[in-house]
């Protein structure tokens, strides 16, 4: 800890994560890193790739990053993914996490912009976020 040009005790350290961004490849890496480059926000989020693991073994790394962070809030990518249901087997246990699927940057930007909420409520406000950006233009 540092002090501040007031000589106020200040944490120099980085954010703590709020959530984990969680899904197949480097979908998790990549929406983290155009969040970083848009709100320079991006330690907001831990970054989980479920490539090359077991159902159980995501499971396992999924529940114990969450409990070293103390993140109860996970994005994932598909409704019906390996990571979605994964996180939905650690909720069996934890009913206090927060799962959102179908994850986008809008989600994600609207999470970050809400730094002083508690984590799981600006999640839902975010998924509303998420759910409104997707929008159809042109089509038969």
């Amino acid at each position: 800890m540092t002090n501040n040009a007031e000589g106020i005790a200040a944490d120099s350290s980085p954010p703590r994560p709020r959530a984990i961004v969680a899904g197949h490849g480097d979908f998790a890496t990549g929406l983290i890193s155009a969040v970083q480059q848009i709100s320079g926000l991006g330690d907001v989020f831990l970054p989980l790739s479920n490539a090359g693991l077991s159902a159980e073994d995501i499971e396992n790394r999924y529940r114990e990053e969450a409990s070293a962070s103390g993140v109860h809030v996970f994005f994932t990518d598909l409704p019906g993914g390996s990571a979605t249901l994964a996180v939905r087997r650690i909720m069996r246990v934890d009913p206090e996490m927060v799962l959102i699927t179908g994850a986008n940057l809008a989600t994600l930007l609207e999470f970050v912009f809400q730094p002083d909420s508690d984590p799981r409520e600006a999640a839902l406000r975010a998924a509303e976020k998420g759910k409104a950006a997707l929008a159809v233009f042109g089509g038969p």
